[in-house]
Protein backbone atom coordinates (compact mmCIF):
# COMPACT_ATOMS: atom_id res chain seq x y z
CA UNK A 1 0.00 0.00 0.00
CA UNK A 2 1.15 3.37 -0.49
CA UNK A 3 -0.12 6.92 0.36
CA UNK A 4 0.62 10.04 -2.30
CA UNK A 5 1.94 12.50 0.29
CA UNK A 6 0.43 16.39 -0.02
CA UNK A 7 2.45 18.60 -1.91
CA UNK A 8 2.90 20.88 0.92
CA UNK A 9 4.77 20.63 4.00
CA UNK A 10 3.01 18.42 6.50
CA UNK A 11 3.48 19.63 9.90
CA UNK A 12 2.49 17.67 13.06
CA UNK A 13 1.94 19.22 16.44
CA UNK A 14 4.33 21.67 16.30
CA UNK A 15 8.01 22.33 15.39
CA UNK A 16 9.64 19.05 14.88
CA UNK A 17 12.64 17.90 16.56
CA UNK A 18 15.93 16.53 14.69
CA UNK A 19 15.81 12.82 13.80
CA UNK A 20 17.67 11.11 15.90
CA UNK A 21 19.35 7.37 13.99
CA UNK A 22 17.28 4.65 14.56
CA UNK A 23 18.06 2.42 17.83
CA UNK A 24 17.35 -0.77 17.13
CA UNK A 25 16.55 -1.77 12.91
CA UNK A 26 12.72 -3.12 12.80
CA UNK A 27 11.84 -6.83 11.71
CA UNK A 28 13.03 -7.58 8.16
CA UNK A 29 9.93 -9.30 5.89
CA UNK A 30 10.23 -10.12 1.96
CA UNK A 31 7.40 -9.33 -0.48
CA UNK A 32 7.37 -10.97 -3.44
CA UNK A 33 5.07 -10.06 -6.73
CA UNK A 34 4.15 -12.86 -8.94
CA UNK A 35 1.88 -10.15 -11.59
CA UNK A 36 -0.04 -13.62 -13.54
CA UNK A 37 -3.37 -14.79 -13.33
CA UNK A 38 -5.64 -16.70 -15.43
CA UNK A 39 -7.75 -13.86 -15.92
CA UNK A 40 -8.38 -10.35 -14.67
CA UNK A 41 -11.17 -9.65 -12.12
CA UNK A 42 -12.93 -6.80 -13.18
CA UNK A 43 -12.76 -5.39 -9.57
CA UNK A 44 -9.09 -5.81 -9.36
CA UNK A 45 -6.50 -3.08 -9.13
CA UNK A 46 -3.33 -4.69 -8.48
CA UNK A 47 -0.68 -4.81 -10.65
CA UNK A 48 -1.77 -8.10 -12.48
CA UNK A 49 -1.73 -9.40 -15.92
CA UNK A 50 -3.07 -12.39 -18.29
CA UNK A 51 -1.07 -15.11 -18.38
CA UNK A 52 -0.19 -16.86 -21.45
CA UNK A 53 0.18 -20.64 -21.78
CA UNK A 54 3.58 -21.03 -20.96
CA UNK A 55 4.78 -18.75 -17.93
CA UNK A 56 8.80 -17.35 -17.98
CA UNK A 57 9.24 -19.29 -14.68
CA UNK A 58 13.07 -19.50 -14.95
CA UNK A 59 13.54 -15.73 -16.61
CA UNK A 60 11.50 -14.57 -13.95
CA UNK A 61 13.10 -16.30 -11.11
CA UNK A 62 16.31 -15.16 -12.20
CA UNK A 63 15.20 -11.50 -12.44
CA UNK A 64 13.49 -11.74 -8.78
CA UNK A 65 17.11 -12.73 -7.47
CA UNK A 66 18.70 -10.59 -9.40
CA UNK A 67 16.32 -7.56 -7.84
CA UNK A 68 17.01 -8.76 -4.50
CA UNK A 69 20.74 -8.81 -4.60
CA UNK A 70 20.12 -4.75 -5.46
CA UNK A 71 18.48 -4.51 -2.18
CA UNK A 72 20.82 -6.39 0.23
CA UNK A 73 22.67 -3.09 1.28
CA UNK A 74 20.28 -2.62 3.46
CA UNK A 75 19.43 -6.07 5.10
CA UNK A 76 22.41 -5.11 7.62
CA UNK A 77 22.62 -8.79 8.90
CA UNK A 78 19.32 -9.03 9.76
CA UNK A 79 17.10 -12.26 9.45
CA UNK A 80 13.89 -12.27 7.58
CA UNK A 81 10.73 -13.19 9.80
CA UNK A 82 8.06 -13.67 7.01
CA UNK A 83 8.03 -14.18 3.22
CA UNK A 84 5.00 -13.34 1.13
CA UNK A 85 4.16 -14.33 -2.27
CA UNK A 86 1.29 -12.06 -3.72
CA UNK A 87 -0.21 -11.66 -7.58
CA UNK A 88 -1.41 -12.24 -9.20
CA UNK A 89 -1.70 -15.89 -8.70
CA UNK A 90 1.72 -16.88 -7.48
CA UNK A 91 0.53 -20.39 -7.26
CA UNK A 92 0.66 -20.87 -11.43
CA UNK A 93 4.30 -21.22 -10.79
CA UNK A 94 5.61 -24.63 -10.27
CA UNK A 95 6.97 -26.01 -7.26
CA UNK A 96 10.04 -26.29 -9.02
CA UNK A 97 10.66 -22.48 -9.47
CA UNK A 98 9.26 -21.30 -6.46
CA UNK A 99 11.54 -23.76 -4.79
CA UNK A 100 14.95 -22.70 -6.58
CA UNK A 101 13.73 -19.17 -5.84
CA UNK A 102 13.52 -19.95 -2.13
CA UNK A 103 16.97 -21.85 -1.72
CA UNK A 104 18.35 -18.68 -4.04
CA UNK A 105 16.33 -16.39 -1.19
CA UNK A 106 18.19 -18.26 1.67
CA UNK A 107 21.43 -17.81 0.28
CA UNK A 108 21.46 -14.59 0.27
CA UNK A 109 19.34 -13.61 4.01
CA UNK A 110 19.23 -16.08 6.78
CA UNK A 111 15.62 -17.13 7.60
CA UNK A 112 14.08 -17.23 11.01
CA UNK A 113 13.63 -20.34 12.52
CA UNK A 114 10.01 -19.63 12.94
CA UNK A 115 9.87 -17.93 9.45
CA UNK A 116 6.41 -17.55 8.36
CA UNK A 117 6.12 -18.52 4.60
CA UNK A 118 2.69 -17.19 2.96
CA UNK A 119 1.80 -17.98 -0.33
CA UNK A 120 -1.39 -16.96 -2.25
CA UNK A 121 -3.94 -19.19 -4.20
CA UNK A 122 -7.16 -19.68 -6.04
CA UNK A 123 -8.97 -22.33 -5.78
CA UNK A 124 -9.15 -22.76 -9.94
CA UNK A 125 -5.38 -23.47 -9.37
CA UNK A 126 -5.40 -25.80 -6.52
CA UNK A 127 -3.68 -29.70 -7.49
CA UNK A 128 -2.96 -31.36 -4.81
CA UNK A 129 -0.11 -32.62 -5.42
CA UNK A 130 1.32 -29.57 -6.57
CA UNK A 131 0.37 -27.55 -3.16
CA UNK A 132 2.11 -30.83 -0.88
CA UNK A 133 5.23 -29.84 -3.42
CA UNK A 134 5.12 -26.35 -1.80
CA UNK A 135 4.16 -27.42 1.72
CA UNK A 136 7.56 -30.03 1.57
CA UNK A 137 9.40 -26.62 0.50
CA UNK A 138 8.56 -25.17 3.84
CA UNK A 139 6.24 -22.78 2.62
CA UNK A 140 3.80 -22.64 5.69
CA UNK A 141 1.04 -21.00 5.21
CA UNK A 142 -1.76 -20.16 2.24
CA UNK A 143 -4.20 -17.48 1.46
CA UNK A 144 -6.74 -18.63 -0.51
CA UNK A 145 -8.94 -16.18 -2.84
CA UNK A 146 -12.90 -17.60 -2.26
CA UNK A 147 -14.31 -14.21 -2.10
CA UNK A 148 -17.62 -15.62 -2.37
CA UNK A 149 -18.80 -19.09 -2.58
CA UNK A 150 -22.34 -18.56 -4.26
CA UNK A 151 -22.51 -18.58 -7.81
CA UNK A 152 -24.20 -16.08 -8.80
CA UNK A 153 -21.60 -13.62 -7.16
CA UNK A 154 -18.59 -15.28 -8.56
CA UNK A 155 -20.00 -15.23 -11.80
CA UNK A 156 -20.68 -11.32 -11.11
CA UNK A 157 -16.88 -11.36 -9.86
CA UNK A 158 -15.64 -12.56 -12.79
CA UNK A 159 -14.10 -15.25 -10.52
CA UNK A 160 -12.84 -18.80 -12.32
CA UNK A 161 -13.78 -20.99 -9.94
CA UNK A 162 -17.43 -21.77 -8.65
CA UNK A 163 -18.50 -22.70 -4.93
CA UNK A 164 -17.43 -26.39 -4.75
CA UNK A 165 -14.21 -25.83 -5.75
CA UNK A 166 -13.94 -23.42 -3.05
CA UNK A 167 -14.75 -25.71 -0.24
CA UNK A 168 -13.09 -28.40 -1.54
CA UNK A 169 -9.75 -26.07 -1.45
CA UNK A 170 -10.04 -25.89 1.71
CA UNK A 171 -9.97 -29.08 2.51
CA UNK A 172 -6.83 -29.63 0.07
CA UNK A 173 -4.76 -27.62 1.72
CA UNK A 174 -5.40 -29.32 4.76
CA UNK A 175 -4.58 -32.42 3.09
CA UNK A 176 -1.18 -31.26 1.64
CA UNK A 177 -0.29 -30.46 5.33
CA UNK A 178 -1.27 -26.42 6.10
CA UNK A 179 -2.83 -25.90 9.20
CA UNK A 180 -2.17 -22.60 9.10
CA UNK A 181 -4.02 -20.31 6.19
CA UNK A 182 -6.29 -17.48 5.37
CA UNK A 183 -9.33 -17.28 3.08
CA UNK A 184 -10.22 -13.96 1.41
CA UNK A 185 -13.98 -13.32 1.80
CA UNK A 186 -15.47 -10.28 -0.03
CA UNK A 187 -19.02 -8.53 0.95
CA UNK A 188 -20.86 -5.62 -0.52
CA UNK A 189 -21.25 -7.81 -3.30
CA UNK A 190 -23.30 -6.38 -6.31
CA UNK A 191 -26.92 -7.72 -5.26
CA UNK A 192 -26.26 -8.71 -1.97
CA UNK A 193 -28.29 -8.74 0.79
CA UNK A 194 -27.48 -9.54 4.57
CA UNK A 195 -28.47 -13.54 4.46
CA UNK A 196 -26.29 -13.56 1.68
CA UNK A 197 -23.21 -12.16 3.47
CA UNK A 198 -24.26 -14.35 6.51
CA UNK A 199 -24.28 -17.60 4.23
CA UNK A 200 -20.49 -16.54 3.01
CA UNK A 201 -19.38 -15.71 6.39
CA UNK A 202 -20.64 -19.18 7.62
CA UNK A 203 -19.35 -21.61 5.16
CA UNK A 204 -15.99 -20.24 5.36
CA UNK A 205 -16.03 -20.55 9.21
CA UNK A 206 -17.31 -24.32 8.72
CA UNK A 207 -13.89 -25.03 7.01
CA UNK A 208 -12.03 -23.58 10.02
CA UNK A 209 -9.77 -21.45 8.14
CA UNK A 210 -6.87 -19.91 11.05
CA UNK A 211 -7.30 -16.44 9.26
CA UNK A 212 -10.23 -14.62 7.72
CA UNK A 213 -9.52 -11.55 5.56
CA UNK A 214 -13.02 -10.37 5.17
CA UNK A 215 -13.47 -6.72 3.62
CA UNK A 216 -15.73 -4.32 1.67
CA UNK A 217 -16.03 -4.43 -2.27
CA UNK A 218 -14.84 -1.31 -3.38
CA UNK A 219 -15.22 0.24 -6.94
CA UNK A 220 -11.35 1.60 -7.86
CA UNK A 221 -9.58 3.59 -11.05
CA UNK A 222 -8.43 1.83 -13.84
CA UNK A 223 -11.35 -1.35 -13.39
CA UNK A 224 -13.76 -2.50 -15.27
CA UNK A 225 -16.39 -1.80 -12.53
CA UNK A 226 -15.41 1.23 -12.25
CA UNK A 227 -15.76 1.94 -15.76
CA UNK A 228 -19.11 -0.06 -15.40
CA UNK A 229 -20.04 -0.24 -11.97
CA UNK A 230 -22.40 -2.94 -10.95
CA UNK A 231 -25.13 -2.09 -8.32
CA UNK A 232 -23.77 -2.41 -5.04
CA UNK A 233 -25.60 -2.76 -1.48
CA UNK A 234 -26.72 0.45 0.07
CA UNK A 235 -25.05 2.10 3.09
CA UNK A 236 -27.61 0.69 5.28
CA UNK A 237 -27.20 -2.63 4.22
CA UNK A 238 -23.73 -2.41 3.98
CA UNK A 239 -23.60 -1.20 7.54
CA UNK A 240 -26.18 -4.14 8.63
CA UNK A 241 -23.89 -6.66 7.37
CA UNK A 242 -20.76 -5.40 8.64
CA UNK A 243 -22.33 -5.19 12.02
CA UNK A 244 -23.61 -8.79 11.64
CA UNK A 245 -20.21 -10.10 10.47
CA UNK A 246 -18.05 -9.31 13.02
CA UNK A 247 -20.64 -10.38 15.28
CA UNK A 248 -20.65 -14.09 14.15
CA UNK A 249 -16.99 -13.41 13.66
CA UNK A 250 -16.61 -12.93 17.53
CA UNK A 251 -19.30 -15.60 18.36
CA UNK A 252 -16.77 -18.46 16.51
CA UNK A 253 -13.72 -17.02 18.09
CA UNK A 254 -12.02 -14.84 15.20
CA UNK A 255 -10.59 -11.45 16.55
CA UNK A 256 -10.35 -8.67 14.95
CA UNK A 257 -6.76 -7.31 14.80
CA UNK A 258 -6.94 -5.08 11.90
CA UNK A 259 -9.51 -3.23 10.28
CA UNK A 260 -10.49 -5.91 7.74
CA UNK A 261 -8.59 -8.84 9.34
CA UNK A 262 -9.76 -11.67 11.84
CA UNK A 263 -7.80 -14.30 13.26
CA UNK A 264 -7.56 -17.63 15.63
CA UNK A 265 -5.56 -17.28 19.15
CA UNK A 266 -1.97 -16.66 18.41
CA UNK A 267 -3.06 -16.83 14.12
CA UNK A 268 -2.56 -13.22 13.09
CA UNK A 269 -0.80 -13.14 9.81
CA UNK A 270 2.81 -12.06 10.96
CA UNK A 271 3.72 -10.68 7.67
CA UNK A 272 0.43 -8.59 8.05
CA UNK A 273 1.47 -7.14 11.70
CA UNK A 274 5.00 -6.49 10.55
CA UNK A 275 3.42 -4.33 7.66
CA UNK A 276 0.31 -2.34 9.90
CA UNK A 277 3.13 -1.87 12.93
CA UNK A 278 5.83 -0.11 10.46
CA UNK A 279 8.19 -2.74 10.32
CA UNK A 280 10.15 -3.53 6.96
CA UNK A 281 9.93 -4.88 3.93
CA UNK A 282 11.67 -5.76 0.24
CA UNK A 283 10.05 -5.58 -1.92
CA UNK A 284 10.70 -7.40 -5.40
CA UNK A 285 8.80 -8.46 -8.60
CA UNK A 286 7.18 -6.25 -11.25
CA UNK A 287 5.57 -3.61 -9.56
CA UNK A 288 6.48 -4.86 -5.81
CA UNK A 289 7.05 -1.74 -3.10
CA UNK A 290 9.38 -2.03 -0.05
CA UNK A 291 10.04 0.10 3.23
CA UNK A 292 13.46 -0.08 4.63
CA UNK A 293 14.89 1.91 7.22
CA UNK A 294 19.02 2.34 7.53
CA UNK A 295 20.81 2.82 10.32
CA UNK A 296 21.08 6.67 10.23
CA UNK A 297 17.72 7.35 10.21
CA UNK A 298 17.28 7.37 6.97
CA UNK A 299 14.14 5.70 5.96
CA UNK A 300 13.21 5.10 2.46
CA UNK A 301 10.20 3.53 0.27
CA UNK A 302 11.20 1.97 -2.96
CA UNK A 303 8.81 0.87 -6.25
CA UNK A 304 10.08 -1.97 -8.96
CA UNK A 305 9.31 -1.74 -12.71
CA UNK A 306 5.38 -2.67 -12.94
CA UNK A 307 5.01 -4.07 -16.41
CA UNK A 308 6.40 -7.96 -16.32
CA UNK A 309 7.98 -7.54 -20.14
CA UNK A 310 10.00 -4.21 -18.62
CA UNK A 311 10.49 -6.16 -15.56
CA UNK A 312 12.47 -8.87 -17.85
CA UNK A 313 14.34 -6.60 -20.31
CA UNK A 314 17.75 -6.62 -19.07
CA UNK A 315 18.21 -3.30 -20.27
CA UNK A 316 15.67 -1.59 -18.07
CA UNK A 317 16.44 -1.41 -14.24
CA UNK A 318 14.38 -3.14 -11.77
CA UNK A 319 13.94 0.28 -9.78
CA UNK A 320 11.41 2.49 -10.91
CA UNK A 321 11.53 4.96 -7.96
CA UNK A 322 12.33 5.35 -4.39
CA UNK A 323 11.72 8.19 -1.72
CA UNK A 324 13.50 9.33 1.13
CA UNK A 325 10.82 10.51 4.01
CA UNK A 326 11.13 13.36 5.62
CA UNK A 327 10.46 14.04 9.14
CA UNK A 328 7.29 15.96 7.86
CA UNK A 329 5.92 12.76 6.55
CA UNK A 330 6.53 10.04 9.42
CA UNK A 331 3.87 11.01 11.85
CA UNK A 332 1.68 10.37 9.22
CA UNK A 333 3.45 7.50 7.45
CA UNK A 334 3.47 5.85 10.94
CA UNK A 335 -0.31 6.48 12.02
CA UNK A 336 -1.37 5.46 8.79
CA UNK A 337 -0.32 2.01 9.27
CA UNK A 338 -0.35 1.46 13.09
CA UNK A 339 -3.58 2.82 13.73
CA UNK A 340 -5.45 0.02 11.10
CA UNK A 341 -4.59 -2.17 14.04
CA UNK A 342 -7.24 -2.70 16.37
CA UNK A 343 -5.07 -2.66 19.32
CA UNK A 344 -2.71 -0.26 17.94
CA UNK A 345 1.02 -0.09 19.16
CA UNK A 346 3.00 0.53 21.69
CA UNK A 347 3.90 4.30 22.09
CA UNK A 348 7.68 3.56 22.50
CA UNK A 349 7.01 1.83 18.45
CA UNK A 350 7.27 5.98 17.40
CA UNK A 351 10.51 6.86 17.99
CA UNK A 352 12.30 3.58 17.82
CA UNK A 353 10.74 3.02 13.87
CA UNK A 354 10.73 7.02 13.31
CA UNK A 355 13.53 8.12 14.86
CA UNK A 356 11.31 11.22 15.93
CA UNK A 357 10.30 12.34 19.52
CA UNK A 358 7.20 11.00 20.76
CA UNK A 359 6.52 14.38 21.97
CA UNK A 360 5.93 15.60 18.40
CA UNK A 361 2.67 13.56 18.60
CA UNK A 362 1.14 15.70 21.57
CA UNK A 363 -1.15 18.48 20.46
CA UNK A 364 -2.53 15.83 17.87
CA UNK A 365 -2.86 13.14 20.66
CA UNK A 366 -4.64 15.46 23.12
CA UNK A 367 -7.20 16.50 20.49
CA UNK A 368 -7.53 13.00 19.39
CA UNK A 369 -8.08 11.83 22.66
CA UNK A 370 -10.56 14.75 23.67
CA UNK A 371 -12.32 14.13 20.12
CA UNK A 372 -12.48 10.70 21.40
CA UNK A 373 -10.95 9.06 18.45
CA UNK A 374 -7.97 7.89 20.69
CA UNK A 375 -7.13 5.89 23.30
CA UNK A 376 -6.17 7.62 26.67
CA UNK A 377 -3.78 5.63 27.17
CA UNK A 378 -0.21 7.47 27.22
CA UNK A 379 1.80 3.70 26.67
CA UNK A 380 -0.24 3.03 23.70
CA UNK A 381 -1.10 4.80 20.26
CA UNK A 382 -4.63 3.16 19.67
CA UNK A 383 -7.55 4.03 18.21
CA UNK A 384 -11.26 4.13 19.94
CA UNK A 385 -14.13 2.06 18.38
CA UNK A 386 -15.49 5.49 17.05
CA UNK A 387 -11.38 6.11 15.78
CA UNK A 388 -11.73 2.89 13.57
CA UNK A 389 -14.91 3.73 12.09
CA UNK A 390 -13.92 7.34 11.38
CA UNK A 391 -10.20 6.30 10.83
CA UNK A 392 -9.48 9.62 8.35
CA UNK A 393 -10.99 11.74 10.11
CA UNK A 394 -8.41 10.38 13.42
CA UNK A 395 -5.51 10.70 11.09
CA UNK A 396 -6.63 14.95 10.56
CA UNK A 397 -6.46 15.37 13.60
CA UNK A 398 -2.32 14.75 13.48
CA UNK A 399 -2.02 17.52 10.54
CA UNK A 400 -2.22 21.41 11.41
Amino acid sequence: MTIESSASPLIFGGAQSPRAALPVLPPLALYIHIPWCVRKCPYCDFNSHTASPVLPEQEYVDALLADLDQDLHAVYGRELSSIFFGGGTPSLFSAEALGRLLKGVEQRIAFASDIEITLEANPGTFEQEKFRAYRALGINRLSIGIQSFQEEKLKALGRIHNGDEAVRAAGMARQAGFDNFNLDLMHGLPDQTLDDALSDLRQAIALKPTHLSWYQLTLEPNTVFWNQPPTLPEDDALWDIQEAGQALLAEHGYAQYEVSAYAQPGRPARHNLNYWSFGDFIGIGAGAHGKLSHPDGRIVRTWKTRLPKDYLNPAKSFKAGEKALTNEELPFEFLMNALRLTEGVEARLYPERTGMPLESLAEGRREAEQSGLLQVEPSRLAATMRGQLFLNDLLQTFLT
